[in-house]
Parts: C-alpha cells; sequence; structure tokens
C-alpha cells in the first residue's frame, strides 16, 4: 500500500469523520445518515486495491477532510476540544490493540458475523450496529484509557445512541489502523500537521 501524504490524509480523515459523528450523536442524539454508512462499510473493507477504497470515494469522507481542516488547523475559532481528544485517543488505543493479538482475533470474527448479518440487515440497521457495539465493548473497551463520550445525559442514556457510538468509535480504530498501515505516527502528527490541512483541502476541492 503506497504511503503517500495523500493516503495518510484520508487514513486521518477517517478517524476524524468518526470522532465528529460521535460528537454529533452524543450531543444531539442524530447523525449524518451517508457519512456514518461510510464508516460502517469501512469496517468491512479487509483488502483495498487503494486507501481510498475503504471510504468508497472522496466525497464519502467530506465530513472527515472538513473536520480535518478545521480541528488541525490554525484557526482556533472552529475547534472542538471534544472531537480532537476522540481523535488523539483512537490513535492511542489502536497501537495498543495491534499488541493485542487475541483483540485483533476477536475483532476479525466479529466482523465475519456482521458481514453474514448484512444478508438481512441494511448497513446502519440496529441489529448491525448493536453487533458491532458488542465488538466494541469485547475488545477495545477493555483496553486503557477508556474513551470517555461527553454529550447529553438523555441521548447517551438512550441504547441506539449508545451503540452508535461505539460502532463509530470502531470504525475510528479501523481508520486509525489505517493510518498506521500508510505509515502515519503520533509525530507526524505533531510536527507535519499542516501538511494534512493542506492535503485535507486539496482533497475537498475535488469533492
Amino acid at each position: 500500500m503506497s504511503k503517500s501524504t495523500t493516503d495518510k490524509t484520508l487514513a486521518l480523515a477517517g478517524v476524524c469523520q468518526a470522532a465528529v459523528l460521535v460528537a454529533q450523536t452524543a450531543r444531539t442524539g442524530m447523525v449524518e445518515q451517508s457519512a456514518m454508512e461510510t464508516m460502517v462499510r469501512s469496517l468491512l473493507v479487509r483488502d483495498p486495491e487503494a486507501t481510498v477504497d475503504v471510504y468508497g470515494d472522496l466525497s464519502a469522507l467530506r465530513i472527515g477532510l472538513e473536520t480535518l481542516r478545521n480541528q488541525l488547523g490554525r484557526d482556533n475559532s472552529q475547534r472542538d476540544i471534544d472531537v480532537l481528544r476522540y481523535v488523539f485517543a483512537m490513535l492511542q488505543l489502536e497501537r495498543r490493540l495491534n499488541k493485542r493479538r487475541d483483540l485483533l482475533n476477536t475483532v476479525a470474527e466479529g466482523l465475519d458475523k456482521v458481514e453474514r448479518q448484512l444478508n438481512h440487515f441494511h448497513l446502519t440497521h440496529d441489529t448491525i450496529l448493536a453487533a458491532l457495539a458488542d465488538i466494541y465493548l469485547n475488545t477495545i473497551s477493555t483496553l486503557t484509557p477508556r474513551i470517555m463520550v461527553s454529550g447529553e445525559h438523555g441521548h447517551l442514556q438512550n441504547e441506539n445512541n449508545a451503540n452508535r457510538v461505539r460502532a463509530l468509535l470502531l470504525s475510528g480504530i479501523r481508520s486509525a489502523v489505517l493510518w498506521s498501515q500508510c505509515g502515519g505516527g503520533r509525530l507526524q502528527l505533531l510536527f507535519r500537521r499542516n501538511l494534512f490541512v493542506t492535503e485535507a483541502r486539496h482533497l475537498l476541492a475535488q469533492t
């Protein structure tokens, strides 16, 4: 797989898209449906020919690219601390997950089951999201530090919203895996942030 700046930016945008959709769900109980479908579908793409194939096409990652541009750019006016916290937490948890072959196997087995369920349910059906949430609970949530999601108590207490949040976090970890596979790392995010922001702007111009 290519390790170009474009590939890393796309993967990072995937993490950002998951993070902002988690924040939307937690705060409003609502989520942008097509962006949600993109993230769920990304969990089931195992052997992509190109990084963009994980998400379908560039337009499917528009929200993630906009979030990357807004959250990592120099303009602090659009900074969302919760979204940034989710992004960095998912990147950190991916590194910990990568050291746990047992948990990686559990994730893979769970996704195999979800794939079979898709013969009967659509991508964002409550049954599918509940299955993805279970995978998250049995794997990622056993690692530390756990991601603490901030939002309206009523929305977070709703079972369907809680499942959606966990499914999205799982998809964000998938994008974090992709970021790592493309050669992305913590130091690049700290010292070459503007490179990814510039590339996100370039990619947005193509959507």
